[in-house]
């Protein structure tokens, strides 16, 4: 559900919900635009920022072909003021359709480029600081994938989790088209980006606090209402559990499950910026949700 003080929810001026704006600089979030769905592209075209100083995060989940991706970026970059985008699984395909092929790091080392001619931040830029209310907070970008540990009740190990997915017909498309190239697995992969991360995460000022982005969720929490609880595999890792507690998170924004709410852990807030795909957000009663506010700029304070 929105912040109280928000303006968002249903699609409104700023992809929030209708009435009074938020007079101070917003930093917003937003993940899931699935753009290849031609219903998603006006409401991406519609997010307008509530101020001319609002920053963006882009949670992953753009789209799936290097030109829808580029598009949406360009279009959200024209509009606020900074946007900050990390990959979901999503951009991680290579669709045999796709004219640009490139599998694994190398896809997202080319995303990465394209982002920096456009203008646009990612996982692999200096952590920007928002000067919140609450004093200033590094926005982190992260790039992490999942490594099949959320296991399903009865799973010993991920092989066996992994086995019953199969059994169940609950199997995620990563498995045909996410390719972990050059490395052996999506397992390997995740491991050696929670190291990366968590390196350049324990080399902040131990004082600063922080918005930690990542597609998928951080813990294993929000996947408990998942309709088919086998596809938990391919939502995260056990090794960030602790990550909201360790690195003084202020908040935590995910996306992945197109379940957008928000749940409280450890005195954490972590919300949930999902889009979705047309024929979820129709279900809605409120319409379709985008751009959610984060945190608010504290009064005559500059981001740095």
């Amino acid at each position: 559900m929105p912040h109280p003080w928000s303006a968002g929810g249903p699609l409104g001026p700023c992809g929030g919900r209708g009435g009074a704006l938020p007079s101070l600089p917003s930093l917003l979030a937003v993940s899931d635009l699935h753009v290849g769905h031609k219903e998603n592209r006006p409401i991406v075209e519609g997010l307008r920022p509530t101020t001319d100083e609002d920053w963006l995060i882009v949670a992953g989940d753009v789209g799936e072909f290097v030109r829808d991706i580029e598009w949406a970026l360009t279009t959200l970059k024209q509009h606020f003021a900074e946007v900050i985008w990390l990959p979901g699984n999503h951009e991680l395909w290579t669709p045999p359709d796709d004219p640009v092929q490139l599998r694994g790091e190398e896809r997202y080392r080319h995303l990465v480029a394209l982002c920096r001619r456009l203008g646009v931040l990612t996982p692999e830029d200096p952590y920007p600081v928002w000067e919140s209310e609450g004093g200033p907070v590094a926005v982190v970008p992260m790039f992490l994938l999942y490594d099949y540990s959320f296991l399903p009740e009865g799973a010993a190990n991920a092989r066996e989790g992994l086995r019953m997915a199969y059994d169940a017909g609950v199997v995620g498309t990563d498995e045909m088209l996410l390719h972990p190239d050059p490395l052996t697995s999506r397992e390997e992969w995740c491991r050696a980006r929670v190291a990366e991360t968590e390196r350049r995460l324990a080399d902040l000022d131990p004082g600063l606090r922080t918005v930690l982005a990542n597609h998928f969720p951080l813990t294993r929490e929000p996947t408990r209402i998942l309709r088919y609880p086998e596809f938990a595999l391919w939502c995260g890792t056990e090794l960030t559990a602790d990550w909201h507690v360790k690195y003084r998170a202020a908040e935590v924004v995910y996306g992945h499950l197109h379940i957008p709410r928000t749940l409280w852990q450890d005195g954490v807030r972590f919300t949930e910026v999902s889009l979705g795909y047309p024929r979820e957000w129709r279900r809605r009663a409120t319409g379709p949700y985008a751009a959610q506010p984060i945190l608010r700029r504290a009064a005559g304070r500059v981001p740095r």
